[in-house]
């Protein structure tokens, strides 16, 4: 039996991390937000006209406000990141004879023998000793690295994505029916959307699908109660 596997690259979680985390966190925003919004004016006895129009400001708000924070977020572990690579390659140039032995260090930490450590050190730092401290030091790899932009423009578009849903649904139903319609539209695609990222995590499917309509719920229910109020009020 060969120890090693042929053919294609064996894939991992931990490679979607960085899309994943975009996605649905924007995706699950926009569904409840948007969702939210509208059945809050809804409970609020708003026209129809009043109800779309929230949800609409709603969309745009939500997409831009997701895509201003996940770059401002990301840029600033970029930032971070960058900061750390350009005091590694100082202290290269300083004294690289310490950093050998610092990242041979870290091998014996790691159960390497001293011996092995130091021969692992030299032949990795040979290749690309920035390389090298950058992954066994400071834990930046390409699969985690920072991508401001990326973020950015993936949150946006999921949060718009998810938003459409709830729009749509009010869009073509009036009446007593709208609210109950958007609710219970949103949790099953809040739903469908857990269950699919604990899927592609490799977590609990059911346990996925559940804490996301939970906190759906949650925030439609509160959001239904304050425009009750504030309904009642005016």
């Amino acid at each position: 039996m060969p120890l090693f596997r042929t053919g294609e690259p064996e894939g991992h979680y931990t490679q979607r991390i960085g899309w994943l985390r975009a996605a649905v966190l924007g995706a699950n925003d926009g569904i409840v937000s948007t969702a939210s919004l509208v059945v809050g004016v809804a409970a609020a006895e708003g026209g129809r006209g009043q109800i779309l129009l929230a949800g609409v400001a709603g969309l745009v708000a939500g997409a831009m406000s997701m895509a201003a924070g996940e770059y401002v977020s990301v840029s600033s572990q970029s930032d971070t990141e960058t900061a750390d690579l350009e005091r590694e390659r100082r202290e290269l140039d300083a004294d690289e004879d310490f950093e050998r032995a610092e990242l041979a260090a870290i091998y014996v930490q790691r159960g390497l023998d001293e011996q092995l450590a130091k021969e692992v050190a030299q032949q990795l730092m040979a290749h690309d000793a920035l390389g090298a401290h950058a992954r066994d030091e400071l834990g930046l790899t390409e699969i985690h690295s920072a991508r401001p932009t990326q973020a950015a423009v993936s949150s946006a578009a999921a949060f718009a994505v998810g938003a459409a849903l709830p729009l749509g649904v009010a869009a073509v139903t009036s009446g007593a029916w709208l609210g109950p319609a958007v609710s219970g539209a949103s949790l099953g695609a809040l739903g469908v959307l857990g269950a699919l990222a604990a899927r592609v995590g490799g977590a609990s499917v059911a346990r996925g699908a559940v804490r996301v309509m939970f906190w759906g719920a949650l925030a439609m229910g509160v959001t239904a109660l304050v425009g009750r109020m504030f309904g009642a009020i005016v």
